[in-house]
């Protein structure tokens, strides 16, 4: 796998900080003030999870010495029975035949995260073990989650929630009819590399449908960054990368022909979501949204403050 440069926390790290303290302004400096959420968006493999490592240890570390909770979008995935279920429930519909896109979290773990980490009640941070069932993945057994908010520790003062679909907004069901026509109108015109067109539109309205209950997450943002790319289909050939070296670690885990299966059933989430997300997620004041746009290289192309 080829290594990971990052060069996207010198930007983001000084926004994270502008913005907290726009929120310390706002909460006066209360003791009992809600914890600073941070969304971050990224194309699978583009460098997430050693950005999100790079961003929780400068938090939690002086001069800033911030307690940082990290959660994953890819650790609230259904456990995999739940899964199965979901998939034979709606055995004509292709995107859910596997983990990845929404309506394959569990929305309701992820609301109470939400706000037990608010109130700073003691909180148990799922996880989730994607080599699990030969790649299919499971949930860790709760007794393994990591806690915070300890009894005699400080509260956790900034949260992080990273993913690849963190941040999306659902479309009206004219957008989506509009863009799933003109996917299927450049497919049969030839030269299409994207999946949305491939699929049923009742299937992509399904996605979109499901969509709807994670505005309950984003709504609680107070900053998102979106680690875009200047070409989606970078991410079969970044996810690939991923899946070796998951391969390695665990000793388990899909197979290459799986992995671009795998990305099939992501990739109509992108053409679909991708242009609001770009335009900006959260509408209540500008500013709060920074969007990196990075090369193959995984290197920082362009910036924007949307």
């Amino acid at each position: 796998m080829s290594r990971v440069f990052d060069n996207k926390s010198e930007h983001c790290i000084p926004f994270i900080l502008e913005r907290l303290q726009v929120h310390r302004r706002k909460y006066a400096d209360d003791e009992d003030a809600s914890p600073f959420f941070i969304g971050l968006n990224g194309v699978q493999g583009a460098g997430k999870t050693v950005l999100v490592s790079t961003i929780s240890q400068t938090l939690r570390s002086p001069p800033h010495s911030l307690p940082t909770a990290v959660l994953s979008i890819d650790d609230l995935y259904l456990p995999h029975n739940l899964q199965q279920r979901l998939a034979a429930t709606h055995p004509s519909n292709p995107l859910i035949q596997h983990r990845g896109p929404p309506s394959t979290h569990d929305i309701a773990l992820a609301r109470s995260v939400f706000s037990k980490l608010r109130s700073g009640q003691l909180t148990k941070i799922p996880s989730y073990d994607k080599s699990a069932f030969q790649g299919q993945g499971d949930r860790v057994p709760e007794q393994d989650w990591e806690c915070v908010n300890l009894q005699g520790k400080e509260r956790v003062r900034v949260v992080i929630l990273e993913g690849w679909c963190v941040g999306f907004r659902p479309l009206s069901s004219e957008q989506v009819k509009r863009k799933w026509e003109d996917a299927v109108r450049a497919m049969e015109q030839g030269g299409y590399k994207g999946r949305l067109g491939s699929n049923r539109l009742e299937d992509v309205e399904f996605i979109n449908s499901a969509l709807k209950e994670y505005d309950e997450l984003t709504d609680q943002f107070d900053a998102l960054i979106h680690i875009d790319a200047e070409d989606t289909q970078y991410v079969y050939e970044w996810r690939l990368e991923q899946e070796v070296a998951l391969r390695a670690t665990k000793g388990a885990g899909m197979t290459d022909e799986q992995v671009v299966e795998f990305v099939n059933g992501y990739y109509p989430a992108y053409e679909l979501f991708t242009e609001r997300l770009r335009a900006g997620a959260l509408d209540e004041e500008k500013g709060r949204q920074l969007r990196l746009v990075v090369g193959k290289d995984r290197r920082v192309k362009k910036v924007f403050r949307v």
